[in-house]
């Protein structure tokens, strides 16, 4: 069987295939400042043009006819910079328009993209940064260092913030032929250089081992003539909880082979996705090392012509660069095969273990496995923790997981296992729903719930239907932000409605194209407060959209709980606009209210004349019962019925008889 390589390496294209001249696949002639464009300039018949190869469709190729010494592409736009000479000029191809341009007192002896804002422009003496925004001219940020004097510059480059710069050479060493390399690391905070023996070299946003935020490192490799190391230096330190150990500057040794003693490394690519360093050499191999300690895990050829231009791959996680034959090839760990590798070949479970844990990848489950029993077992909370919190996949945050820390003793003076456990998780990142739920209960039982809203804002737990109900008894608000975060309508509704935020429940709907099943939120609400459920069925009844729930069936919830009043208090809210085809529920408002001993709503009712299409002589009937003859006798139609009851003069008022039918 044959063995598995922890990288992989493949031809995207081929450039000479796909039609440029091979003439033109040069370092003077071919730019790539990122894994999204090629652009070559060919001069075919006397003709200058500029070929763009989109990355995303090789084969499609635009060919224009620009007179230009060189072209760079925007990393990531259709901007693509010219320069004639010392005349530069940025052109957005998409729009067609010059969006700015430059005449240099200065020979420009190398350009190149930095940012997807930024043109960095090397002249004989020195380094400026030209900003595509606005019309400011180049920006000078230092001078170019006297050992850097009589090099050919191959490469420059930023940290991601652009307060790092390094400026990169190489020349001939009389007499021994040797390539020597010269680099110029300048930090813009403090405008100072240092000059660096160096060939290649690249910064990294690395989170070290126990930091908060990233840092900034600086690796570079030298082939100088005591051996050749590869270098890992924090220039700018990330935050650390105080007492935490610094970055530790790593320096380890390069091995070049026999057949390879003139070889020399020429390009650098530090994977953010892995974390490790891809170095290119002159003769076509690949070195790639672990960046935080600097380990080789992999060195082999990969071309057998130079490749002289590189790019972070960001498909893979790892590089893609261009040899002299036109090859546009890839290279980037194999994320099945590179921990095994480690762990089987190299023998080397510390290396394997922490990355797999870093970047997430397969391969060392059964080694993490043995480390947290062993460190568990230690009592040994905080380390063990770790090891749970960085598992690839999350492969150990499970509930399990949980239940062990949570029957651990606490040991004097040292936080609960638990707590640990959940503390590491959140310096590392975001909880999962469960480990949410799980600390949140805790935390609310110790009365520590701004804590809790501290995390929500930092969106540091994963918001669920299950923590938002944890949360509810004790802060509706907060309980209610959660149900938001976590897509949970129903949830949603329920809150604004007990929290008398009424106005806002059908907007939220709407919002979110949610069809409620109102009658099941109504009757949940009842059952917990029920004038909330009435206020809630009174706005759901008089939407400016039309009635969204079925007056009966409110009725009907009101009524199974016994709660006249909200029912009364909903159908008066409903029924207001005294609508011919509402008749029976009138009618039955009325019913309720006199069967039920409370005739006073009844004829509270009827002295404001609010409703006229009930079943008059079924309530005039219910009224002659309740004692309201006066109601009685002004629904009653029949003379039988009129006469039996205006007998009851004991019950009406002197000046309603004169005014009303059936007196004599």
């Amino acid at each position: 069987m044959a063995q598995q390589l922890p990288i992989r390496f493949q031809e995207v294209t081929n450039l000479v295939n796909l039609g440029i001249n091979a003439q033109s696949v040069s370092f003077n002639s071919l730019t790539m400042e990122s894994d999204k464009y090629i652009c070559v300039r060919e001069e075919l018949n006397g003709q200058v043009q500029v070929v763009i190869i989109d990355m995303n469709n090789p084969a499609d190729m635009q060919r224009r006819p620009i007179s230009a010494d060189s072209a760079i592409m925007n990393p990531v736009q259709k901007v693509i910079a010219l320069k004639a000479q010392n005349y530069l000029q940025i052109f957005n191809l998409e729009n067609k328009s010059k969006m700015k341009s430059v005449q240099m007192q200065d020979a420009v002896v190398f350009w190149k993209w930095i940012s997807n804002q930024t043109v960095a422009l090397v002249t004989g003496t020195a380094v400026y940064h030209w900003s595509i925004e606005g019309q400011g001219e180049p920006k000078k940020m230092f001078d170019r260092h006297a050992s850097l004097s009589d090099t050919q510059v191959i490469n420059y480059k930023a940290s991601a913030n652009e307060k790092w710069c390094v400026l990169i050479g190489i020349k001939s060493e009389p007499g021994t032929n040797r390539i020597v390399g010269a680099m110029q690391l300048f930090s813009v905070e403090k405008n100072v250089s240092q000059p660096i023996e160096g060939h290649a070299a690249a910064f990294a946003q690395f989170k070290t081992d126990g930091a908060a935020t990233e840092s900034t490192l600086f690796t570079f490799a030298v082939k100088g003539a005591q051996g050749s190391k590869l270098h890992v230096i924090e220039v700018a330190p990330g935050q650390r909880p105080a007492g935490a150990a610094p970055f530790q500057k790593k320096q380890v040794d390069v091995y070049f082979p026999p057949e390879a003693a003139n070889d020399f490394p020429v390009a650098m690519q530090v994977s953010a996705k892995h974390g490790v360093i891809f170095m290119v050499t002159k003769f076509g191999y690949c070195h790639v090392h672990d960046i935080e300690s600097g380990t080789m895990i992999y060195m082999n050829r990969i071309s057998g012509e130079t490749i002289f231009v590189t790019a972070d791959h960001h498909a893979t996680g790892g590089l893609i660069g261009v040899n002299r034959k036109g090859q546009v090839l890839s290279v980037s760990l194999d994320e099945n095969n590179a921990v095994p590798y480690i762990v089987g070949q190299l023998k080397n479970f510390q290396l394997g273990l922490r990355l797999a844990t870093r970047a997430g990848l397969p391969g060392a489950e059964n080694l993490i496995s043995h480390q947290f029993e062993q460190l568990l077992g230690q009592g040994d909370y905080k380390g063990a923790a770790k090891i749970a919190a960085d598992s690839p996949n999350g492969a150990l945050r499970t509930h399990a997981t949980i239940q062990r820390f949570q029957q651990a003793p606490q040991q004097p003076g040292q936080p609960s296992p638990i707590l640990a456990y959940f503390g590491h998780l959140l310096e590392r990142g975001k909880l999962n729903k469960l480990e949410a739920l799980e600390l949140a209960k805790p935390v609310l039982q110790q009365g520590k719930k701004e804590l809790l809203q501290k995390w929500l804002s930092e969106d540091k737990l994963e918001c669920s239907e299950e923590l938002g109900d944890v949360i509810k008894p004790v802060d509706p608000n907060m309980a209610l932000s959660v149900y938001l975060k976590a897509n949970a309508p129903a949830k949603v509704i329920q809150c604004f409605s007990e929290t008398g935020q009424y106005d806002k429940i059908m907007l939220y709907a709407q919002k979110v194209n949610y069809s409620a099943d109102w009658s099941v939120l109504i009757e949940n609400q009842v059952r917990a407060n029920p004038q909330s459920a009435c206020e809630l069925a009174q706005k759901l009844a008089t939407n400016p959209n039309g009635p969204q729930v079925d007056f009966n069936v409110v009725t009907d919830i009101f009524m199974k709980y016994n709660c006249l009043q909200q029912a009364t208090a909903f159908l008066l809210e409903a029924l207001k606009n005294n609508k011919p085809e509402e008749g029976p529920l009138q009618t039955r408002l009325l019913e309720m209210n006199l069967m039920a001993g409370q005739p006073g709503v009844a004829d509270a009712i009827f002295a404001n004349d609010m409703f006229s299409h009930f079943d008059k002589q079924r309530i005039a009937g219910l009224c002659e019962k309740a004692g309201l003859p006066q109601r009685a006798l002004e629904n009653y139609e029949e003379i039988a019925d009129i006469k039996r009851c205006i007998t009851r003069t004991d019950l009406l008022q002197p000046e309603w008889l004169p005014q009303n039918k059936g007196t004599p």
